[in-house]
């Protein structure tokens, strides 16, 4: 099933796509005509699992094969698109290097030997179609980073590896947009990847009973249309069971924490000459099965 987030007349509402349509069915609008309880968010939603799906496609079949069903959706030029979860329970967890022709373009002599987390601000998080600033003020380096993000469904600690795909609920696309000189002036990672707006994602979140392979996807990133990422997640050298069983090794994991998975080549840094993002570039991510990510950068 596809979610998404999304506000219409100053509302928040969330659903899934209609079949065969460009529009979103209006979950909570739905379950207050039926006088029915349902999760007031896609992240109090994860944390059901697949008990949350089924519920939410009982509801707008229901809905679907009655004679109101006109009145509990929307096409997608009617509503303003969400982040599918706009704040999740921790800073946004973030995999770097986990790409070895990435790290080979980042200057690193050999990949890394162990998984390489760093994290980024909730308050950077955007939505798909969401105008996006290039902070021009603060940095002359900003940079696109296409990823497959991981919605964790349960909580867990010290989860073994061969349990690890229990914890999942779905996935989305990131875009981890970074302030490369800002990363290098503070020999860090947090300052320059947690600019607001600097993390959209989305459109939707998909549940993970659509993807049974996560290691079996495409990942392109276009900028203007040029392709300038394109590869596959059977490239990550950490998988996703690996990089859920290494973090929960020290942090618990909660429903709606959001995992991003790393980047392949093709950054604007590894360009010779570098090519970073300018006022009016148009950077899409795409992820078979998933969609595509799609913002306009500003200066502001």
């Amino acid at each position: 099933m596809k979610l998404l987030t999304f506000t219409k007349n100053g509302r928040t509402s969330y659903g899934p796509k209609v079949k065969r349509e460009d529009a979103v069915w209006d979950v909570l609008k739905i379950a207050e005509a039926r006088n029915v309880q349902v999760p007031a968010s896609i992240r109090e939603g994860v944390a059901k699992g697949n008990e949350f799906v089924e519920e939410v496609r009982a509801l707008v079949d229901e809905m679907g094969a009655s004679e109101e069903a006109e009145h509990f959706k929307y096409p997608f030029q009617e509503v303003t698109w969400e982040a599918p979860i706009p704040r999740p329970p921790k800073n946004v967890i973030c995999v770097g290097k986990n790409y070895a022709d990435h790290a080979a373009e980042m200057g690193a002599a050999t990949p890394p030997e162990n998984v390489l987390v760093f994290t980024k601000s909730p308050t950077s998080i955007a939505a798909d179609n969401e105008e996006l600033p290039t902070h021009h003020a603060k940095t002359s380096s900003l940079d696109y980073e296409g990823e497959l993000a991981v919605i964790i469904g349960k909580e867990g600690k010290d989860i073994p590896k061969q349990l690890a795909y229990d914890y999942i609920f779905g996935y989305t696309i990131a875009n981890d947009v970074t302030a490369r000189d800002v990363q290098k002036a503070h020999g860090q990672f947090f300052l320059g990847k947690s600019l607001e707006g600097t993390c959209p994602m989305g459109p939707y979140v998909v549940s993970k009973d659509e993807i049974p392979n996560p290691h079996n996807l495409t990942v392109v990133t276009k900028v203007n249309e040029e392709v300038r990422q394109n590869g596959h997640t059977s490239q990550m050298m950490f998988k996703v069971d690996d990089l859920i069983a290494q973090i929960s090794k020290y942090v618990t994991l909660e429903p709606g924490d959001i995992i991003l998975t790393g980047t392949p080549a093709g950054v604007g840094k590894g360009m010779n000459p570098p090519q970073y993002l300018k006022s009016g570039d148009v950077v899409k991510v795409s992820i078979e099965g998933i969609g595509t990510l799609t913002n306009t950068f500003r200066d502001k």
